[in-house]
């Protein structure tokens, strides 16, 4: 596991309910847990503050760094599609977004490409992406943020002709693929939910570490969903459609596993000072 990738994980899972800042003392113990040493952790931190992601503060000969508001938008929209209730019935209308941006600006295309996929949209031609979910606002932020509006044009509209669509589906993501991941994350945690949901009916000794470590890969293995699955409605999904088996196998292991999880990271957090 990358130690920046991590880091996002630690913040959206703990810090930011703890105050969103963290010293780096306990940083370097928490991720220790998982095998990384403090340089490695040190450079993770550096390249997350000249990403942008992060904010640092200094307190006496201690450094204390927390999300900045970028990192902390990416945090809550996260969190929003990981914890996710139901949604209401699709409208039948999609968000599309269509795009001309000059060549010289070729990184900044780039860079809505890949917002646009962890948004849940799918290409449907090189320029045009859409996504059966009312994105419009969230893309009218991004370009304003880039400084690429006036190459931007962004509908929310039926579609009239000619694939129906679930071959629009088929065109823009690759429906049988993301069932397949998720049949390996059920086949994966479903036998070690299974031997702790027995070891905790037996009151069997559970350690702290143990639940904090093994929570945090599974927020962070169950994380990289966002990056692949659009979040379809339940009207365009196939009829033998796993997400919804691995969402749950995911919230029951993660309600085992968080009280220890808890407490093992406040046995390393430290309150920052005001």
């Amino acid at each position: 596991m990358k130690p920046q990738s991590m880091l996002f994980t630690i913040y959206g899972e703990y810090v930011r309910h703890y105050g969103s800042e963290i010293w780096i003392g306990s940083l370097t113990k928490l991720l220790g847990e998982f095998g990384l040493s403090e340089p490695a952790v040190r450079a993770a931190i550096s390249r997350m503050l000249r990403q942008g992601w992060l904010v640092s503060r200094k307190v006496g000969n201690r450094s204390y760094y927390s999300m900045s508001e970028r990192g902390k938008k990416r945090l809550e929209e996260a969190a929003a599609r990981i914890y996710k209730v139901d949604t209401d019935s699709w409208d039948g209308k999609w968000c599309i977004v269509s795009y001309n941006i000059p060549e010289e600006r070729r990184a900044l295309r780039d860079q809505l490409r890949q917002e646009l996929g962890w948004m849940g949209f799918g290409m449907l031609t090189t320029s045009t992406w859409i996504s059966p979910n009312d994105l419009g606002q969230r893309v009218k932020e991004l370009t304003e943020s880039y400084g690429i509006a006036d190459h931007v044009e962004i509908f929310y509209a039926e579609h009239l002709g000619w694939s129906d669509p679930r071959q629009l589906v088929k065109k823009c993501w690759n429906i049988e693929e993301i069932n397949e991941k998720y049949k390996s994350f059920i086949d994966t945690y479903r036998d070690k939910y299974e031997e702790l949901a027995s070891k905790l009916r037996q009151n069997k000794d559970v350690p702290d570490s143990y639940c904090f470590v093994e929570k945090t890969v599974l927020v962070h293995e169950y994380r990289k969903f966002l990056f692949i699955d659009p979040d379809l409605p339940l009207d365009l999904l196939p009829e033998l459609w796993l997400g919804k088996e691995a969402d749950q196998l995911f919230q029951n292991y993660y309600q085992l596993l968080n009280p220890g999880a808890v407490r093992f990271f406040e046995s390393a957090y430290e309150v920052a000072p005001s």
